[in-house]
Order: structure tokens, then C-alpha cells, then sequence
């Protein structure tokens, strides 16, 4: 495998250097099988070239911080990109985590800041919070977290949702290891609260040629997609419907998920797939729409696909957010695609 092949050189005033995150794969396994797959799949996204690697969080999953640490032990320099809901925690203690990590291991961090989409989780947990006043929440609990890490004497912050009066903050945190600060930016709350918070906007996108009509320049956006890739269309193809096939129960499942949730992506993505009607293309909602992971993704040859990639780079996106890889060698062709997606770009050849 090639050294570090999604890693590229371009650059965009509009967004900055081109930033690539794997996922880590969700704790639905043993115990012993899953801490052997998470080490396995941080080591594949730091060969990779990876910036970092999302870790969930919901009331379903492992708890992210310790995934986290077990990231950082087994790797040199792959940052989690760690998935925070405030109703889990105070933002004091979510920052002392920050601190200690950068304090043990000189390891920078990701915030990946969840207003939290499944009702039913924010209910069983006895929180009624509206979903745009979970944003406000949001930008308050980022503005704690921001000032414990950057203080120098003991921080004092009040408004609606947090109170804290002269809290003194060890360890200090050095600057080049302070948080990058991401958010959901599917709805008008998200994207207010990206701009308030000075995050990245992360969206679970729709279909390139859409987002290039509308892009966002005011404010630094990514997008959460997964990519199989080939020398063929057909070769591609048949590697996608392998992985997802039909499931009659898993679109019940999302059925339902699309009745629980107030996200604003969910039902985006719901609404574009009812509107492709099982329709084939370039941007493919079938793993979604079966329960089979949360975004689109993108299948097609390497050609096809760095297209539709170059797409949302000129629409301003300048972070990626992959899926849960199925294999290693994904990575060799996903870097196949992002260094003609980065030529593409670069040269002004995409076409319209």
C-alpha cells in the first residue's frame, strides 16, 4: 500500500487545506473483537494519512473519551475527533478531558459538538430541550469549554444554560494543542451555531451539484460521505452492492428513525431519497435508506467519483468525513480519488 495516499497538498482560500477523517466503527461487537478493530482501524487511518478519526457518541454506544485514549495509545499522531453531548456531561469536565489528553500525551484533539437528533435519547435522560434551543445550548457549552483551555487565572461565565464563578482549570492546555471545533450545519440552527462557535459546518450532504448552488462562504464547511471507488464503474458497483445489500428490515428501521429523530439531515436525506426513487447515480442513499450507515456515498470509478468530489471542494468544503472503512485497501483507492478530485480542482476542469 502506498504511503499516505489520501493525503494532499491543495489549498483553497475558501477552506483551507484539504482535511480527511476516517470513522471509527461503531461497539455493536465483543468486547475483545471491537478493542482489536478500533486499534486496526486508527493504525489503517494514520497510514492513511488520516487527520483524525470520528468517534460517536449515543445512549447505544461505548463511551467516546475512552475510545479516545485507546486511539492515542495506538497510534503516533491520528487525533480522535471526539463526538460531545452536552446531556452526557458538564462542559468542565469535557475540557479537563481535553487538557488531561494533551497533558499525557501531547495529542491534540477534535471536538465533534452533537446537539443530539433521536428524541427518544434525549427523553429517557429527562431532557425536553426544543432542537434550536439544543444549539444555543451548544454555542454556551463551547464558549466554557474555549475558556477553560485558554485561561491563565480562574474563569468566571454566566448565561441561560451554564454558571460557573471563579472555577480554577488544570492542566493548561499548550495552543498548538487546542480543540478543532466541529458541528452539524443541516439546519439554519446548525449553521448559526457553526458561526457563532468558529467551527467547522459539517454536512451530511446533498448531491454536489446542489451544494455547489448554494455554497457557504462565510463559514468553514465539511461533509460526512462514504466512497467505493474502482478502476471500473462496474468493478465499483458490484463491490457497493456486495457491502449493502437489500434489507427489508433495515429500511423499517429507518422507518422509524425518521419519526424519532429532529435532525434536520435525517429527514434531508430521507426526502432526497424519496425523490431519486431507487434511481442509481453517482450519489447513492441505498446504504441509508436500509439502516446500513447514516450518509451518502459516492460509488462510482475513480474518474466518476473525483468529479463529484471536486464538486464539493469548489462548493467550499474543505473537510471530509469517510465512513467506517470495510478494509484497508479502501483508503489506496479513496486516495485515488482525492488526488484527481485535488488535480481536478486545481486546474478548474470539473464540469459543470
Amino acid at each position: 500500500m502506498s504511503s499516505n495516499p489520501i493525503r494532499v497538498s491543495q489549498k483553497k482560500p475558501s477552506c483551507g487545506s484539504l482535511q480527511v477523517f476516517s470513522t471509527c466503527p461503531s461497539s455493536f461487537v465483543t468486547p475483545e473483537r471491537y478493542m482489536d478493530r478500533v486499534i486496526q482501524v486508527a493504525r489503517w487511518s494514520e497510514s492513511a494519512g488520516c487527520a483524525g478519526i470520528l468517534i460517536y457518541t449515543d445512549n447505544t454506544l461505548a463511551d467516546p473519551w475512552m475510545l479516545a485514549q485507546t486511539v492515542i495509545q495506538h497510534t503516533s499522531g491520528l487525533s480522535p475527533l471526539v463526538a460531545v453531548q452536552p446531556v452526557y456531561m458538564h462542559p468542565y469536565e469535557a475540557a479537563k478531558i481535553v487538557a488531561t489528553l494533551g497533558f499525557l500525551y501531547a495529542r491534540r484533539v477534535y471536538l465533534n459538538m452533537v446537539a443530539g437528533g433521536f428524541k427518544n435519547d434525549l427523553s429517557s435522560l429527562n431532557d425536553p430541550t426544543p432542537h434550536d434551543k439544543r444549539y444555543d445550548r451548544l454555542i454556551e457549552y463551547t464558549a466554557v469549554i474555549r475558556a477553560l483551555l485558554q485561561c491563565t487565572s480562574p474563569v468566571t461565565y454566566e448565561c441561560e444554560f451554564y454558571k460557573i464563578h471563579n472555577a480554577i482549570f488544570y492542566p493548561h492546555l499548550p495552543a498548538d494543542l487546542f480543540p478543532g471545533i466541529l458541528v452539524s450545519g443541516s439546519s439554519d440552527a446548525g449553521m448559526a451555531a457553526a458561526r457563532a462557535m468558529g467551527a467547522v459546518a459539517v454536512k451530511y450532504p446533498e448531491p454536489a451539484e446542489q451544494c455547489a448552488a448554494h455554497p457557504s462562504r462565510d463559514v468553514a464547511c465539511g461533509v460526512r460521505i462514504g466512497i467505493v471507488a474502482r478502476k471500473s464503474e462496474e468493478k465499483a458497483w458490484a463491490v457497493a452492492s456486495e457491502r449493502f445489500p437489500e434489507d427489508r428490515k433495515g429500511q423499517l428501521t429507518r422507518q422509524l428513525a425518521n419519526k424519532v429523530s429532529d435532525s434536520a439531515w435525517h429527514h434531508q436525506l430521507a426526502g432526497i431519497g424519496a425523490t431519486a426513487n431507487g434511481k442509481r447515480g453517482t450519489y447513492w442513499l441505498h446504504p441509508f435508506e436500509n439502516y446500513q450507515t447514516n450518509c451518502p456515498y459516492l460509488v462510482g470509478s475513480y474518474d466518476t467519483v473525483a468529479e463529484e468530489v471536486s464538486r464539493y471542494l469548489e462548493a467550499g468544503f474543505g473537510t471530509f468525513i469517510l465512513d467506517i472503512p470495510a478494509a484497508e485497501e479502501e483508503f489506496e483507492h479513496i486516495g485515488a480519488v482525492f488526488q484527481r478530485a485535488s488535480s481536478l480542482t486545481v486546474s478548474g476542469s470539473v464540469r459543470a
